[in-house]
C-alpha cells in the first residue's frame, strides 16, 4: 500500500495552526492579534496593576481608534462620515446609529439637567426674609394678584386644587380627556411646571427618532433625479443630527468655562451648523450651490412646520400620560 506524505506546505500550515493560541472567549485558534471566529482581542492574562493600568490608558486613549476619528469626522468634515459608510468604509468609524443615540442621550439628559436646575433657582426661598416686616401698601393703590400665585396660609395642594377648579379643558373628546387634563394640571402646577418638563425632554428622545424617517422621506421626493437609495436621506440625517447634538454640547461646556462670550458664542454656532447643513448636502448629493441652497431653505421650512407640530404632540403626549 502506497501512502504518500503530505505536501510541506499543509504540513506547515497544520503546525502553524497547532500553535496558534486558543481565543480565551470561544477556544478557537487565533492566528494574528483578533479572533476570526467572536473578534474578541488577544490578550495576555492581566497579573500586575501596572499591566492593567496599560491596558486602561490605551482603551480610554484609543478607543479602537474610532471614538476619535469619528468625532473629528464629524465636528470638521460635513457629510464625509455618510459618504464613508456608503462607500463600505465602516470599521474605522462607529455606527451611525450608535453615534446618533449616544449623543442624543447626552444632549437631553444635559438638556434636562439644566431646566431641572434653573427651576429650582427661580423657587429659591430666603428663611431670612421670613420675620421681615410687610410692606405697607397705600390705600388707594390696589393690589394685584395672579392666579399661580400662593395665597396666605394655602398649602401646596389647596393651590393646585383652586388653579385647576379655574382651567377646563374645551378641546375635542372632553369625556375621555378632561380627567387626564385636570390629573396634569394638578401634577404641574403642584411642582411649578417641573414635571411637565421632564416628561417633555423624556418623550422627545423618542419623538426624534421617529420623525428622522419621515423627514428622509420628504428627502427623498426632493432627491428623487438622480435617484437615491432611502437609507441614504436617513443616514446622512441620522449624522447631521448628531454633529448638532454635539456642537451644542461643546458650546455649552464653552458656555461654562467663557460665561462672558455668551453672544459671540451663539452666534458662531448658529453659523457654523448653518454652514455645516448646507456643506453637508452640497457633499452628498454633489448638485449645483444655488440648487442645493434652494432645496435646504425649503426642508428648513418643511422640518420648521413639522418640527412644531411634533413639539405639540410630544407636549400633549406628556401631558396626557405624567
Amino acid at each position: 500500500m502506497n501512502t504518500a506524505a503530505p505536501p510541506a506546505d499543509s504540513a506547515v500550515l497544520v503546525s502553524a495552526v497547532a500553535a496558534a493560541p486558543a481565543c480565551e472567549n470561544c477556544r478557537a485558534a487565533v492566528a494574528q492579534k483578533y479572533c476570526g471566529v467572536c473578534g474578541q482581542r488577544v490578550e495576555l492574562p492581566i497579573h500586575s496593576l501596572r499591566h492593567f493600568a496599560t491596558v486602561a490608558a490605551e482603551d480610554l486613549t484609543h478607543a479602537d481608534s474610532r471614538l476619535w476619528r469619528t468625532l473629528g469626522a464629524l465636528l470638521f468634515k460635513p457629510g464625509f462620515l455618510t459618504r464613508e459608510f456608503l462607500r463600505g468604509r465602516r470599521a474605522r468609524y462607529l455606527p451611525p446609529i450608535r453615534l446618533y443615540l449616544v449623543l442624543s442621550v447626552v444632549f437631553f439628559v444635559w438638556a434636562s439637567a439644566s431646566a431641572t436646575h434653573n427651576q429650582f433657582r427661580v423657587l429659591q426661598f430666603d428663611a431670612a426674609t421670613k420675620d421681615a416686616p410687610k410692606v405697607a401698601v397705600p390705600s388707594g393703590a390696589r393690589a394685584k394678584t395672579n392666579i399661580m400665585d400662593t395665597l396666605p396660609g394655602e398649602s401646596a395642594e389647596q393651590r393646585s386644587q383652586r388653579i385647576c377648579s379655574q382651567i377646563t379643558y374645551g378641546g375635542p373628546w372632553p369625556q375621555r380627556l378632561a380627567a387626564p387634563f385636570h390629573r396634569t394640571c394638578l401634577s404641574a402646577t403642584a411642582g411649578y411646571g417641573r414635571p411637565l418638563t421632564e416628561s417633555f425632554l423624556h418623550n422627545l428622545p423618542r419623538a426624534m427618532f421617529l420623525f428622522l424617517p419621515l423627514l428622509a422621506g420628504v428627502m427623498m421626493l426632493m432627491y428623487w433625479r438622480p435617484r437615491h437609495y432611502y437609507v441614504e436621506h436617513l443616514l446622512l440625517l441620522v449624522h447631521d443630527h448628531a454633529f448638532v447634538f454635539l456642537t451644542i454640547i461643546i458650546s455649552w461646556i464653552l458656555h461654562a468655562l467663557l460665561p462672558f462670550a455668551h453672544g459671540l458664542l451663539n452666534t458662531a454656532v448658529t453659523f457654523y451648523i448653518a454652514w455645516y447643513v448646507y456643506r453637508s448636502v452640497l457633499v452628498m448629493y454633489g448638485q449645483g450651490r444655488w440648487l442645493t441652497l434652494g432645496k435646504l431653505m425649503l426642508l428648513s421650512l418643511v422640518y420648521m412646520v413639522s418640527g412644531l407640530l411634533l413639539a405639540l404632540l410630544t407636549m400633549g403626549y406628556s401631558a396626557l400620560t405624567m
